[in-house]
């Protein structure tokens, strides 16, 4: 008997998420509709932490890539069999029934799109920036929100650029502007605060404001990723 092939696949990247990948496979399995076939791929850049073996006992299909989350998620996407392919970060929670919410939003004209987003955090800041997410220009965008696209559209634009260590999904959604009509599906994910709460929410903010920033004004890849590296990273 021939294997289903797969509505929507999931296509989460991964480096040492031990500690968030086990609730968010879980939630992932008890927010789905069951109306739909998914297919959810973990792709580990190398953790050294039990990640990789925590989501294979989870039931997620568990392969490597080089690291980096653009090459995960060109990695994942080549690995999968869905004719939807859906972008996911480890700490991101997406809502109830949220693959029959993507699947409803696809049709010829409207072929990528993502969620409204909400941060696990109250401060007046954060719920600023969520409120804006609902706003549909490519400022407003960003990974935090998830990601579906079909498959067909992904290939023929490349998918995720490589040379972008940081910045890559701003980058590609800003090319799927130019491809699709962009949709945003009014219900939120949930993503985590924790980087702002380890750096310090206006700092974190600030610096993220100097990366879009130094992007309009033409700067590459290398240059937004030295100034994350001296600015965030460190």
């Amino acid at each position: 008997m021939t294997p289903t092939k797969p509505d929507i696949s999931i296509i989460i990247p991964v480096l040492n998420e031990s500690e968030v990948i086990p609730a968010l496979l879980c939630h992932l399995n008890e927010a789905s509709s069951g109306n739909l076939n998914l297919e959810i791929i973990v792709v580990d850049g190398g953790s050294t932490d039990a990640t990789a073996k925590v989501a294979h006992s989870l039931g997620a299909k568990v392969i490597t890539a080089p690291k980096g989350r653009a090459a995960q998620m060109n990695t994942g996407a080549r690995a999968s069999l869905g004719g939807i392919l859906y972008f996911l970060h480890a700490d991101t929670l997406p809502p109830k029934d949220f693959d029959q919410k993507i699947m409803s939003a696809m049709n010829p004209d409207r072929l990528a799109g993502c969620f409204r987003m909400r941060f696990d955090h109250s401060h007046p800041l954060l719920r600023f920036f969520a409120w804006c997410s609902r706003i549909n220009i490519r400022l407003c965008r960003g990974g935090d929100q998830s990601l579906f696209i079909d498959r067909h559209l992904f290939e023929k634009c490349g998918g995720f650029n490589q040379k972008y260590r940081i910045y890559e999904d701003s980058e590609l959604i800003g090319r799927l502007y130019r491809f699709t009509r962009f949709t945003i599906i009014a219900d939120h994910v949930v993503t985590s605060a924790r980087k702002y709460r380890d750096l310090g929410i206006f700092k974190l903010q600030y610096h993220f404001g100097i990366i879009h920033l130094k992007n309009f004004l033409g700067a590459g890849p290398e240059q937004l990723y030295s100034y994350y590296n001296r600015k965030i990273a460190s």
